[in-house]
């Protein structure tokens, strides 16, 4: 009769004090630790209701350990590591970017090309993000066949010289400049592509040797900067280009690109658009280089509307099994924290050319402006709603006549197709921590347009995890390791 009171006595108290399945198997096993102390006990020892507390030196019973461990359980309290905590201090960055647009026509770059008037800059870049568009002619076999990457090879020649020779005062670099890091020279052959027409683009994702495109210049007054070809993409005419500081190189991750048709059956690669994502530090940054639809038909500049909505819609970068404990990569475009938006998005003038042509006499930008289809459908709310755009002082960049500053519409003479002059040219952004300093046009007369660049202060912030340091207290105990 005794030993049935003695299970049912048992059983009453099992049920009162609830599951500790999971704790008890950590103190059969003969570890458990004080979270505040780091010191450890037996089983026996806290079986016998003599755990010693090591911050206060007090006794407590084993239940009360029980109730104690279950509450953190509950509240899911994380408590630091094992006599380490790691300090995370968030540091300011911010940097200057260069960001430039061209369409060059389908002209082949000839020795006589410097690109240093495009490139130019009143103030160090730190980032050059350039884009083209019409690379290559686009007639069938360009569109249809295999990608032509050589006048690719050859503006990034180009770039790389005009890199050499724009030099800087030392009062410009920024205040992070003495202290750099030299990257390893690797090479980025690893990066998937991830392309949303059917026929293969080409891949010139590439590491650059930062010594073979720019140097520094053992000088006081003068420094160069050395860049590195962070990652580049051509598909049929469009072709993007990221070039970073050499110092910068090293801190880049997750670099992405992805290719959207929007061309010839709406799918083409003669129009549309090439995308970059990377991670500069802990920030997330998307290029967009695109070409959009031609046309100054009515209609047209809703066929470009479209063809924005497809990119957005069909831009998408594919990225490996998420790993616990990192951040999630961004899988489209506006996901990212900075976007940039640039190319020939050919939005035309709403006006007829005789009036438009009065304005251009009197260098009448503001009124021009009012007639811009691509502000007008943002007003409207029918595409870009959100994205900004830097005021613009420079004349029109399309059309022009080939090595001249005059516009086709002005000459009657001309065999060209004639087009109302606008600027179709444009660079927009999204994003807090961007703020634009300039906007220009350059004066290239290679092709029918003129070049655009811009250049942004961009802010970053950079996470330094610091090496992990002893919790310094005067009840800390050395820990105790079991047999």
């Amino acid at each position: 009769m005794s030993g049935n009171q003695g299970k049912l006595e048992k059983r009453a108290y099992e049920k009162s004090t609830g599951p500790i399945h999971f704790r008890v198997q950590t103190l059969k096993s003969g570890l458990l630790m004080n979270g505040c102390c780091g010191t450890l006990a037996t089983f026996d020892e806290a079986r016998r209701g003599l755990l010693m507390n090591g911050c206060c030196g007090t006794l407590a019973t084993f239940d009360e350990v029980r109730r104690d461990l279950l509450m953190e359980a509950r509240n899911k309290i994380e408590r630091p590591r094992f006599d380490q905590i790691t300090k995370h201090v968030t540091d300011s960055l911010n940097l200057r970017m260069f960001v430039g647009t061209w369409n060059v026509g389908g002209k082949t770059p000839h020795r006589g090309v410097n690109l240093r008037e495009w490139l130019k800059s009143p103030l160090t870049a730190d980032i050059y993000v350039l884009g083209f568009q019409e690379i290559v002619p686009l007639h069938a076999g360009n569109v249809l066949g295999p990608e032509d990457c050589s006048r690719a090879t050859k503006w990034l020649s180009l770039i790389c010289q005009a890199l050499k020779g724009n030099r800087h005062d030392d009062s410009e670099l920024p205040a992070n400049h003495n202290d750099r890091q030299q990257p390893s020279k690797s090479h980025l052959d690893s990066i998937s592509i991830e392309d949303q027409h059917d026929r293969k683009s080409s891949e010139i994702f590439w590491g650059l040797n930062p010594d073979s495109c720019s140097s520094e210049e053992n000088s006081s007054v003068h420094v160069r900067h050395r860049f590195c070809l962070a990652a580049s993409k051509q598909m049929v005419g469009i072709f993007l280009c990221v070039l970073v500081r050499a110092d910068l190189y090293q801190h880049i991750s997750s670099l992405k690109a992805s290719c959207v048709g929007t061309g010839i059956m709406g799918y083409l690669g003669n129009k549309g658009s090439v995308s970059i994502s990377m991670t500069l530090y802990q920030t997330t940054f998307c290029f967009v280089c695109c070409h959009l639809a031609s046309g100054e038909k009515d209609g047209d500049a809703i066929r470009r509307n479209s063809d924005t909505m497809e990119i957005l819609k069909k831009t998408r970068f594919s990225h490996p099994c998420k790993i616990l404990g990192k951040p999630v990569q961004p899988d489209c475009i506006l996901d990212h924290d900075k976007i940039i938006w640039l190319g020939d998005l050919n939005y035309r003038l709403a006006s007829v050319c005789g009036e438009t042509c009065e304005l251009l006499k009197k260098n009448d930008w503001l009124a021009l402006l009012e007639k811009d289809q691509l502000r007008i459908e943002q007003r409207a709310g029918r595409v870009f709603k959100g994205w900004e755009e830097g005021r613009i002082h420079f004349a029109p960049t399309y059309k022009y006549l080939a090595n001249s500053d005059h516009y086709v519409v002005q000459t009657s003479t001309s065999k060209e197709k004639q087009r109302t002059p606008a600027w179709c040219d444009r660079i927009l952004w999204k994003g807090d921590g961007l703020k634009q300093i300039s906007y220009e046009s350059s004066e290239s007369k290679l092709s029918d347009h003129r070049p655009v660049y811009s250049l942004f202060s961009v802010h970053v912030n950079v996470v330094n995890r610091q090496k992990p340091t002893s919790i310094k207290s005067s009840c800390a105990q050395p820990p105790v390791y079991l047999q």
